[in-house]
């Protein structure tokens, strides 16, 4: 049959996101210069909420993990995406899709529970102000995070291990830019209605239940900061959640278009672009969004440039 005769020889892939577009493939590459500093602004904020003493707080400290992990990222798919692009060649081994679509996986599961817990962060700083430093302690905050990659790490693991396990019949073209896990189930074997019933409800689990936390946190926050008697108060709690609230609206708004559908629903022209969005454009948000309206942020900047600058001298 098909299926005994071919499943053994699907070696590689062929990853043909974008390829008839030879117009955007001059464009893209552009984004060497996006990647650069997408890794540049993040490092930033990881090396200088390590270095200074004022950034060493609960917020912070997440904030450092959110900037690991769009390093992380856009590591796992845009120098890929560059290279595919500069020499035409777009094979992939399975060993090398398979660790992409883990690292993939792995990011994504992780930032839905950090974003989970830096929504209790505000949610702690604002409405309960006095018991904060109980709440957010150290040991609290290394055991949220640690346990936000543990989920990621064990997400990765089991959907990757689950969707190579199944049999691969060919054709061996990507209707994608990377191994992302919906693109790769187009090209399994026989009925797999079942495998994409497990994948959308395993991924709707993972998704919904950290934003629905992270909106019961916001109700909270809302309903706290209403009662500020002063309008002024009421501006100064809320900027302090802004920022989280414009990455966690960008974040879900992809991540639930691209994981909890079925695959019959995949576009192969729509939905490469939204993944180079969510690939490309939200990471270099992150420290932009979080630094150019963060006084803390840039005054801890200002300190590392005084203290570098009569050295450098």
């Amino acid at each position: 049959s098909r299926m005994s005769t071919n499943t053994s020889v699907v070696t590689e892939f062929i990853l043909v996101g974008f390829s008839r577009l030879a117009d955007l493939q001059g464009l893209l590459f552009s984004f060497l210069t996006v990647y650069l500093l997408t890794v540049a602004g993040n490092l930033l904020i990881v090396l200088l909420v390590s270095a200074d003493a004022a950034l060493q707080t609960p917020m912070y400290f997440f904030l450092r993990n959110l900037s690991t992990l769009e390093i992380g990222y856009t590591s796992v798919t845009v120098p890929l995406l560059l290279h595919h692009l500069l020499t035409g060649q777009r094979h992939i081994p399975c060993s090398g899709c398979a660790l992409q679509m883990f690292f993939l996986l792995l990011f994504g599961a992780t930032e839905c529970c950090l974003l989970a817990a830096m929504a209790y962060d505000r949610y702690a700083a604002i409405c309960q102000p006095l018991r904060y430093p109980l709440l957010l302690s150290q040991g609290t905050c290394l055991c949220l995070a640690g346990s936000a990659w543990a989920c990621g790490a064990l997400v990765g693991l089991g959907h990757t291990s689950f969707v190579f396990s199944l049999p691969f019949c060919g054709p061996k073209a990507i209707p994608h830019f990377l191994c992302e896990i919906q693109a790769v189930l187009q090209l399994v074997c026989g009925n797999t209605s079942l495998n994409e019933l497990q994948i959308i409800l395993a991924a709707a689990l993972l998704i919904l239940c950290p934003f629905g936390l992270i909106l019961g946190s916001y109700g909270r926050i809302l309903a706290t900061i209403f009662r500020i008697p002063s309008a002024a108060g009421r501006l100064k709690a809320f900027s302090t959640c802004s920022s989280h609230l414009v990455v966690v609206s960008l974040f879900y708004g992809t991540t639930i278009f691209i994981y909890i559908r079925p695959k019959a629903s995949y576009d192969p022209t729509s939905d490469p672009l939204v993944s180079l969005f969510y690939a490309v454009v939200t990471p270099i948000l992150n420290p932009i969004i979080y630094s150019l309206r963060n006084a803390d942020v840039k005054a801890a900047l200002k300190r590392t440039i005084q203290k570098i600058g009569p050295a450098g001298i």
